[in-house]
């Protein structure tokens, strides 16, 4: 009984529990539900914002781009109604031009039509008077035969030769007069160029001589040079090639020799040797090799400072060398890189003042006398050497022409030849720049004048300026005018066909007429 209660009471409690959790259950299932269907509104809200300022923001930007369309579309349609207008002015001005043309045209045609008919009256009239110039020709011609009983053949080549000779008389007047004008006006414009280039490039001319003297603080050291029985000097004098005069002069010893680079390289091996003390014979031969390097170095670098200084730029390094080595020769005692240089800045100005290349000339002028250095043995004239050292290390057509033709070995093909040939001149003419043996200078001088004193007619002659001018007098009654002219020109051809001599040399040719009576 008391088991059956319980079972009643625990399926009671079930069915109540059941009724309960489903109740339950029931009740938050719906909350569940009310809160499910509350997110979806909220969410359906939010999405309905989210859309509408979407919505809003594809409006505004499609209305940006339509606007940015529009104006895009209008500058372009502006652009090309300006195009448009643009080509129609440049249409209508065609228009206009070809009007004109057109205009230009017929008045020409008019012109030409007038002046044809022109033309054509004034070769009616041409035609008239050639028919009466004959007419009155063949009269001349009768009426000249009749007179003088000379056939038409005759009177025909007396007349020819007698306007031959009048046509040759007045052109020989009018050249002569106008080869005076040139000259006046070629000479005035030549002094002025070369003034001016003389006036800004003035230098000190150095004569240099064979001879070198080399100081001593005592005239003790005299012996230790010599040496026993003279065997340091014979290996220094050996050793450099120049000849040591130890003499009665107090503290120096003489240097003799016509190479300045042996000199040079003997003064200064001596001037080791005397402050080192050991003087022997080989420690001369050391000495002297290295002072001889030493020399070389310094040609090096003096033939750079020397391109350096004068602006001359991208000289082969043997050309460099060649430079360097200028500064120890010389021609008739004027030093031969100082020449070198003034005659390249005298090109320089000289080419500047003619608008010729300033820069080339420079150049031309530094390398013309490169014959003259070089150390090997030739047969060539140095003005040909040089032109074949500088052809050898490509240097410019117009500087290799003006180096071979600045003594006329070759002919000048270009403007700068002439400018160096003149430059040259002008440096080893000047007063002091080179000297000559004495005997040389005067045998010179006499060859000049008996050279003058050969040609008919010359009477007396007389060299004058140091050998740059002679003046020759004739005989008047045997050489006229025109003849002393060519008499001069003659006598120039002749000098420099067969004479060697520095710059140029004015020929003067004088002709006097003296007419003497005595009043008794």
């Amino acid at each position: 009984m008391d088991i059956l209660i319980w079972i009643v009471l625990i399926a009671a409690g079930g069915a109540a529990g059941f009724i309960a959790s489903k109740t339950i259950f029931k009740s938050s299932l719906s909350k569940f539900e009310d809160d499910a269907r509350s997110k979806a509104n909220n969410i359906l809200k939010e999405a309905e914002l989210n859309a509408e300022a979407t919505r809003k923001n594809k409006m505004l930007e499609a209305k940006e781009f339509f606007i940015k369309q529009k104006a895009e579309f209008e500058e372009d349609t502006n652009r090309r109604r300006n195009q448009m207008l643009q080509n129609e002015n440049k249409l209508k001005q065609q228009q206009q031009q070809v009007s004109k043309m057109q205009e230009t045209l017929n008045r020409k045609e008019a012109e030409y039509e007038s002046g044809k008919q022109n033309v054509d009256a004034q070769l009616e009239i041409v035609a008239k008077k050639k028919e009466e110039a004959e007419k009155m020709l063949q009269q001349q011609q009768q009426q000249l035969t009749r007179i003088a009983n000379l056939s038409l053949e005759e009177a025909r080549e007396q007349l020819i030769e007698s306007l031959k000779n009048e046509a040759g008389t007045r052109a020989a007047s009018h050249i002569k007069d106008i080869m005076e004008e040139a000259k006046l006006t070629a000479t005035k414009e030549a002094r002025k160029i070369i003034l001016t280039t003389i006036q800004r490039t003035a230098h000190e001319q150095a004569i240099e001589n064979c001879v070198s003297v080399f100081n001593l603080e005592s005239d003790d050291i005299k012996g230790k040079i010599i040496g026993r029985e003279g065997r340091n000097i014979r290996a220094l004098e050996a050793a450099t090639g120049v000849e040591l005069i130890v003499d009665d002069t107090p503290e120096a010893i003489i240097i003799s020799g016509f190479d300045p680079v042996r000199r040079e390289i003997a003064r200064l091996s001596l001037h080791r040797l005397v402050q080192d003390g050991r003087i022997h014979p080989a420690r001369i031969e050391e000495v002297v090799a290295k002072t001889r390097k030493n020399i070389e170095d310094e040609i090096v670098e003096t033939g750079e400072r020397t391109a350096i200084d004068l602006g001359v730029h991208g000289l082969n390094p043997e050309l460099i060398k060649m430079v360097g080595r200028m500064k120890y020769r010389s021609s008739y005692g004027q030093n031969l890189l100082q020449h070198s240089r003034e005659v390249a800045r005298l090109c320089a100005t000289m080419a500047a003042e003619l608008g010729l290349n300033a820069k080339l000339a420079k150049r031309a002028g530094l390398l013309h006398d490169i014959g003259k250095v070089w150390p090997e043995e030739a047969e060539l004239p140095h003005a040909l050497l040089g032109m074949e050292l500088a052809k050898k290390y490509k240097e410019h057509p117009d500087v290799i022409n003006a180096i071979g033709a600045h003594h006329d070995e070759i002919e000048m093909t270009c403007m700068l030849a002439p400018i160096i040939q003149s430059c040259d001149a002008i440096s080893g003419s000047r007063p002091g720049a080179r000297r000559e043996v004495m005997e040389s200078y005067i045998k010179r001088l006499k060859e000049l004048e008996n050279m003058a004193l050969s040609f008919d007619g010359v009477n007396q002659c007389y060299a004058i300026q140091a050998g740059r001018e002679i003046r020759v007098m004739v005989d008047a009654d045997r050489v006229s005018d025109d003849r002393a002219g060519s008499l001069s020109f003659e006598i120039s051809t002749k000098i420099e066909n067969e004479m060697q001599y520095p710059g140029q040399i004015k020929v003067t040719v004088i002709r006097e007429k003296r007419s003497v009576s005595f009043a008794k």
